[in-house]
């Protein structure tokens, strides 16, 4: 084992699979010599060359659909959005084109290309840089949604989903980029659907998503010194989502918080929310609670603390529901 940011461990997982399959292509603003916006492409340039590494326009809907041509062409595409915010101006081409041609097809043509979009929450960048817009995409059948929090975590789904012949929506987290995980040497692999619990507890099931995770597992940490027990889980994957892994965490535990920083209103957290009323009613000690963004513009600057969840804000809420 070795230690990695999470930056590295996605540039390593693209650089091997760039190795292993000679036509996978890379698209975007910026990813060429610059090394991409947050320097995840740093070197990939260099060693690959501007055929395979394509800077793409400012126009996020032609550069989704330059990869969708070569996906169905059978050139595997990783095409990135700078902004989780810019697949609005690209969701005529993910939603009702990458999602649905294997579908209209009739299952002729396979779409494996892989969209690599970052939530940028939490660095004060103003209402249009800083959403988490995750829920939207879960309503569409057809694509497959991972988001990962750490570096093992990250290299391991980017391998499956750049091996895998589904479209793949890659959600990262900016704040992530800089914090380190142990990493192995051995090429490896996680499977799409598997939650993975980061620290276990007996009192209540924290179900934390992305930047949300560290937050998640200080509270944790601090709830301890008060005696209470908390169980962290990490879906990883929203689609498909492990709904069994979250419910048997729950039916131990008898209580569940979500957290996350996207708005509270329709978020991620309701969905879990209702899937376990569905399938682990009988085991709540008391109501399932959300710790989400406000439904609010994300302010610019410092202001952006308010509006996106905390550990404080987290610890409340895990001391209230098992009090």
């Amino acid at each position: 084992m070795r230690t990695l940011s999470m930056r590295d461990a996605l540039n390593e997982a693209l650089r091997e699979e760039m190795r292993n399959q000679p036509e996978l292509t890379l698209l975007g603003q910026d990813i060429g010599a610059y090394g991409g916006t947050f320097g995840v492409y740093k070197g990939l340039f260099d060693e690959f060359g501007p055929e395979r590494v394509r800077d793409g326009p400012l126009c996020e809907s032609a550069t989704v659909g330059f990869g969708i041509g070569l996906a169905i062409s059978g050139m595997r595409c990783v095409v990135e959005l700078e902004f989780m915010d810019f697949t609005t101006v690209a969701m005529d081409q993910i939603v009702n084109q990458a999602a649905k041609l294997h579908y209209f097809l009739g299952g002729q043509v396979t779409v494996p290309l892989l969209i690599r979009t970052p939530i940028v929450s939490r660095m004060g960048m103003g209402p249009q840089h800083s959403q988490s817009l995750e829920s939207w995409f879960m309503h569409v059948p057809g694509l497959k949604i991972a988001i990962p929090s750490n570096a093992y975590d990250a290299k391991g789904l980017m391998k499956t989903a750049l091996r895998g012949l589904d479209p793949v929506l890659f959600i990262e987290n900016v704040k992530l980029y800089g914090t380190s995980a142990e990493v192995p040497t051995e090429d490896y692999s996680i499977p799409f659907g598997k939650a993975r619990t980061l620290r276990e507890g007996t009192d209540v099931t924290v179900v934390a998503l992305s930047g949300t995770v560290p937050e998640a597992l200080a509270a944790a940490e601090s709830a301890a010194q008060a005696g209470i027990q908390v169980e962290v889980v990490d879906p990883r994957t929203l689609n498909p989502l492990d709904d069994a892994g979250i419910a048997a965490s729950l039916r131990k535990t008898g209580r569940l918080i979500i957290v996350h920083d996207a708005y509270r209103t329709c978020g991620v957290a309701a969905e879990i929310s209702q899937r376990m009323m569905e399938t682990a009613f009988d085991y709540l000690n008391a109501p399932i609670m959300r710790v989400t963004g406000l439904d609010v513009p994300v302010p610019s600057g410092a202001l952006y603390q308010n509006v996106v969840p905390n550990r404080e804000n987290l610890l409340q809420a895990i001391q209230s529901i098992v009090n």
